[in-house]
């Protein structure tokens, strides 16, 4: 489904933005309304129509940034920033027109200093380059979000992107030491530091993680590096149920097990990648467990064998335990290619990134298999079992300009983020909010709470130009007070 982005007069240029970043950047970086390239600029992996910006800015140096923010601000321009596009929820979309800022071109690991344990980078470096060159230096960069093939690490700080290693190791936030960031208007701050420790003034590093592009442009990030893990060991184990994989699960992690790996596939999910997979899996499959250990090479071996027994014990249909390293390829490649055998399968792919309590995961499944089933439309769940982060997919093939299909699909959504708030759940682990939560929001976040944001985002942005539209409502919500969290006040 396609959609202009909605125009606004508050929203349209009163001057030739275009023109004055060509005469800023040169005309190589700027690409206009009217070229065929710029439709790449409004629209992300979510599919959720196209929103064409007035131009892009495509910009390779942090005095750029600042040339764009700056004249952005003088003349009253929206600004979107913009990575790889790989976003979900439409925080990269420029729903207000405007220039995107994209940081793409920004894509230098500059610096690895296996002494600090550090790593400085641009915000245009591809999540999973960054890992393999700091892997080759006997180190470990541990957030690994499903696309970190394409993702980048800028849209990785400003999600604060997680992934399968979030169970043991945290996410992005737990690894941005420093920033260096371009203000709405041009200014520079650099905040955070470079050592393992450190409680100087507030902790603006925090509050910049997860802002979603509507604080300021990152264009410089230090990270903090691990030693590379010795050995890794992965297991793959075959259920018929999700009740009784889930079963395993608390298990092992009862019994002391700390994987780096606990992720969980339900039987729909199976079913698209099956016919992908080098791995082929019993047809009566129900679900998947898969685990992966990591540490010293002493004792890990026998210690993903009795992984494997507790799963038995539980059950288990079948389970592999890889023994090189294209075994894990292998064995990984069947949760990798999970959400594109989705996207193929179905016109539409409705993933939301609910989060619960690790104990409630099976009250969760079978909410779901009950939604699934109240709207008639096949639901499929994967996702990090071990931190609770589920990746629930509404699948449909229905057309959703259809006022019925769209009011189905809206009313699974919204039922589905009831059921995660009353189990003391999040509307998003690790996607963010941007476009297609923000409505939501109120569910879990009283209007204080909100305003305050609102209140927060202003002190650096007090025009609302930077990423505007984005995370909080537009409009009070319909949203019926008794099904709403209230956060302590």
């Amino acid at each position: 489904m396609a959609a202009a982005h909605p125009s606004k007069p508050s929203d349209a240029p009163a001057v030739d933005i275009a023109n004055l970043l060509s005469g800023e950047l040169g005309a190589k970086h700027v690409l206009r309304r009217d070229d065929e390239r710029i439709a790449d600029y409004g629209r992300d992996e979510g599919g959720l129509g196209e929103y064409p910006p007035d131009c892009a800015a495509l910009c390779d140096s942090r005095e750029q940034v600042e040339a764009v923010l700056r004249l952005c601000q003088e003349h009253k321009v929206p600004v979107t920033p913009r990575g790889a596009g790989s976003g979900m929820v439409g925080g990269a979309l420029p729903v207000r027109g405007g220039v995107v800022l994209s940081v793409e071109r920004m894509g230098n690991i500059l610096e690895i200093d296996p002494d600090d344990l550090v790593a400085v980078v641009e915000p245009g470096v591809i999540t999973g380059e960054l890992q393999t060159a700091v892997e080759a230096q006997g180190l470990f960069y541990p957030p690994d979000p499903a696309s970190l093939a394409i993702c980048s690490i800028g849209g990785n700080v400003a999600t604060d992107a997680g992934g399968p290693r979030a169970f043991k190791y945290g996410v992005t936030r737990q690894y941005v030491l420093g920033l260096e960031v371009v203000l709405m208007g041009g200014e520079v701050i650099r905040c955070g530091r470079r050592t393992a420790k450190g409680v100087t003034g507030y902790d603006l590093v925090a509050g910049f993680v997860g802002t979603e592009g509507t604080f300021g442009v990152n264009t410089e990030i230090t990270v903090k590096l691990l030693p590379k893990p010795a050995a890794v060991c992965t297991l793959l184990a075959v259920f018929d149920t999700m009740a009784a994989a889930g079963e395993a699960i608390s298990d092992l992690l009862h019994r002391g097990f700390r994987p780096r790996v606990l992720e969980l596939m339900d039987k729909l999910s199976i079913d698209y990648v099956r016919p992908k997979a080098r791995y082929k899996f019993p047809r009566d499959a129900g679900a998947v467990a898969l685990i992966e250990l990591d540490g010293e090479p002493e004792g890990l071996e026998s210690a993903t064998l009795r992984a494997g027994m507790v799963c038995e014990a539980h059950g288990a249909v079948d389970v592999i335990i890889a023994q090189d390293e294209k075994d894990r390829r292998d064995l990984w490649e069947a949760r990798r290619i999970t959400s594109p055998s989705l996207r193929e399968a179905f016109a539409h792919k409705i993933n939301e990134d609910i989060c619960v309590p690790r104990g409630c995961i099976p009250e969760m499944l079978a909410r779901i298999e009950k939604l699934s089933e109240r709207f008639d439309m096949p639901v499929a769940t994967f996702g990090h079992a071990g931190d609770g982060n589920l990746h629930v997919n509404i699948l449909c093939d229905e057309d959703r300009s259809d006022e019925r299909v769209a009011h189905k699909i809206d009313g699974a959504v919204r039922t589905l983020f009831e059921d995660t708030i009353e189990l003391r759940g999040t509307l998003s682990g690790e996607h963010g909010i941007g476009l297609t939560k923000k409505d939501y929001l109120p569910m879990e976040q009283s209007e204080r709470i909100i305003e305050w944001q609102r209140k927060w985002k202003a002190l650096w942005d007090p025009d609302d130009l930077l990423n505007p539209g984005k995370i909080f409502p537009d409009k009070p919500t319909d949203l019926p007070q008794d099904r709403k969290r209230r956060c302590p006040e």
